[in-house]
Protein backbone atom coordinates (compact mmCIF):
# COMPACT_ATOMS: atom_id res chain seq x y z
CA UNK A 1 0.00 0.00 0.00
CA UNK A 2 1.40 3.39 -0.98
CA UNK A 3 1.35 6.11 1.68
CA UNK A 4 -0.93 9.09 1.35
CA UNK A 5 0.21 12.63 1.97
CA UNK A 6 -1.83 12.54 5.19
CA UNK A 7 0.31 9.89 6.88
CA UNK A 8 3.20 11.14 8.98
CA UNK A 9 6.60 9.80 7.90
CA UNK A 10 8.35 7.32 10.17
CA UNK A 11 11.24 9.81 10.14
CA UNK A 12 11.12 13.34 8.75
CA UNK A 13 13.51 14.35 5.99
CA UNK A 14 14.21 10.94 4.44
CA UNK A 15 11.95 11.21 1.40
CA UNK A 16 9.40 13.29 -0.42
CA UNK A 17 6.13 11.86 -1.72
CA UNK A 18 5.35 13.89 -4.85
CA UNK A 19 7.35 13.12 -6.86
CA UNK A 20 8.65 10.25 -4.73
CA UNK A 21 12.40 10.57 -4.08
CA UNK A 22 14.94 9.90 -1.36
CA UNK A 23 16.42 13.04 0.21
CA UNK A 24 20.01 13.47 1.29
CA UNK A 25 23.02 15.66 0.73
CA UNK A 26 25.93 15.93 -1.67
CA UNK A 27 29.36 17.42 -1.03
CA UNK A 28 30.35 20.00 -3.64
CA UNK A 29 34.02 19.61 -2.64
CA UNK A 30 34.38 15.89 -3.39
CA UNK A 31 31.00 14.72 -4.74
CA UNK A 32 30.24 12.30 -1.88
CA UNK A 33 26.53 11.53 -1.48
CA UNK A 34 25.03 11.25 1.98
CA UNK A 35 21.88 9.51 3.16
CA UNK A 36 20.26 10.47 5.40
CA UNK A 37 21.10 14.16 5.03
CA UNK A 38 24.28 15.13 6.83
CA UNK A 39 25.80 18.41 7.99
CA UNK A 40 29.32 17.33 6.98
CA UNK A 41 30.91 15.10 4.33
CA UNK A 42 31.86 11.59 5.41
CA UNK A 43 34.38 11.48 2.55
CA UNK A 44 36.43 14.67 2.92
CA UNK A 45 35.00 16.16 6.15
CA UNK A 46 33.88 19.37 4.42
CA UNK A 47 30.93 21.18 6.00
CA UNK A 48 28.96 24.39 5.73
CA UNK A 49 28.27 25.64 2.18
CA UNK A 50 30.00 22.57 0.68
CA UNK A 51 27.04 20.39 1.76
CA UNK A 52 23.94 20.87 -0.42
CA UNK A 53 20.54 19.14 -0.47
CA UNK A 54 20.17 16.31 -3.01
CA UNK A 55 17.47 13.98 -4.28
CA UNK A 56 18.40 10.49 -5.33
CA UNK A 57 17.16 8.28 -8.14
CA UNK A 58 14.77 5.53 -7.47
CA UNK A 59 17.10 2.76 -8.65
CA UNK A 60 20.04 0.90 -7.20
CA UNK A 61 21.69 -2.47 -6.64
CA UNK A 62 21.53 -4.87 -3.68
CA UNK A 63 25.03 -5.09 -2.17
CA UNK A 64 24.11 -7.11 0.94
CA UNK A 65 21.02 -8.37 2.71
CA UNK A 66 19.75 -10.44 5.59
CA UNK A 67 16.56 -12.39 6.14
CA UNK A 68 14.81 -11.31 9.34
CA UNK A 69 13.00 -14.23 10.98
CA UNK A 70 12.17 -12.75 14.39
CA UNK A 71 10.45 -9.40 14.81
CA UNK A 72 8.18 -7.58 17.24
CA UNK A 73 4.56 -8.67 17.50
CA UNK A 74 2.51 -7.60 14.50
CA UNK A 75 5.44 -7.60 12.04
CA UNK A 76 5.17 -10.33 9.43
CA UNK A 77 8.27 -12.52 9.03
CA UNK A 78 10.35 -13.51 7.24
CA UNK A 79 11.29 -10.30 5.47
CA UNK A 80 14.43 -9.11 3.72
CA UNK A 81 16.43 -6.12 4.94
CA UNK A 82 18.88 -4.99 2.26
CA UNK A 83 21.74 -2.55 1.85
CA UNK A 84 21.34 -0.91 -1.56
CA UNK A 85 23.87 1.17 -3.46
CA UNK A 86 21.68 3.85 -5.03
CA UNK A 87 22.80 4.84 -8.53
CA UNK A 88 23.84 8.34 -7.36
CA UNK A 89 26.14 6.95 -4.70
CA UNK A 90 24.64 6.65 -1.22
CA UNK A 91 24.08 3.30 0.44
CA UNK A 92 20.58 2.95 1.84
CA UNK A 93 19.17 0.23 4.09
CA UNK A 94 15.52 -0.74 3.70
CA UNK A 95 13.17 -3.66 3.40
CA UNK A 96 12.70 -5.51 0.09
CA UNK A 97 8.99 -5.89 -0.70
CA UNK A 98 7.16 -7.96 -3.30
CA UNK A 99 9.64 -10.86 -3.33
CA UNK A 100 10.10 -13.98 -1.25
CA UNK A 101 13.22 -14.09 0.89
CA UNK A 102 14.58 -16.87 -1.34
CA UNK A 103 14.28 -14.68 -4.46
CA UNK A 104 16.64 -11.88 -3.38
CA UNK A 105 20.26 -11.98 -4.56
CA UNK A 106 23.27 -9.71 -4.31
CA UNK A 107 23.44 -7.73 -7.55
CA UNK A 108 19.66 -7.52 -8.01
CA UNK A 109 18.51 -4.24 -9.51
CA UNK A 110 15.89 -2.57 -7.32
CA UNK A 111 13.81 0.58 -7.26
CA UNK A 112 12.63 2.54 -4.24
CA UNK A 113 8.88 2.55 -3.65
CA UNK A 114 6.64 4.27 -1.12
CA UNK A 115 5.46 1.99 1.68
CA UNK A 116 3.31 2.04 4.79
CA UNK A 117 4.61 0.66 8.08
CA UNK A 118 2.83 0.22 11.41
CA UNK A 119 4.29 2.07 14.39
CA UNK A 120 4.45 0.90 17.99
CA UNK A 121 1.36 2.95 18.90
CA UNK A 122 -0.71 1.14 16.25
CA UNK A 123 -0.87 4.00 13.76
CA UNK A 124 0.49 3.77 10.21
CA UNK A 125 3.55 5.72 9.08
CA UNK A 126 4.75 6.61 5.59
CA UNK A 127 8.09 5.15 4.60
CA UNK A 128 9.94 3.54 1.74
CA UNK A 129 11.13 0.11 0.68
CA UNK A 130 12.86 -1.42 -2.32
CA UNK A 131 11.31 -3.66 -4.93
CA UNK A 132 13.23 -5.94 -7.30
CA UNK A 133 13.01 -4.75 -10.90
CA UNK A 134 11.71 -7.36 -13.28
CA UNK A 135 13.90 -8.07 -16.28
CA UNK A 136 12.22 -7.31 -19.56
CA UNK A 137 12.19 -10.30 -21.90
CA UNK A 138 12.99 -9.35 -25.46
Amino acid sequence: MAPSTELPPFRAGLFQLDPFALLGTRCTACGEAGFPARSFCAGCRADGDAIVPATFAERGEVVSFTVVRQAPAGVEVPYVLARVLVDEGPRVMAQIVGAASTEVEIGDRVRVVPAVFPSADGSDRAGFAFQIEQEENA
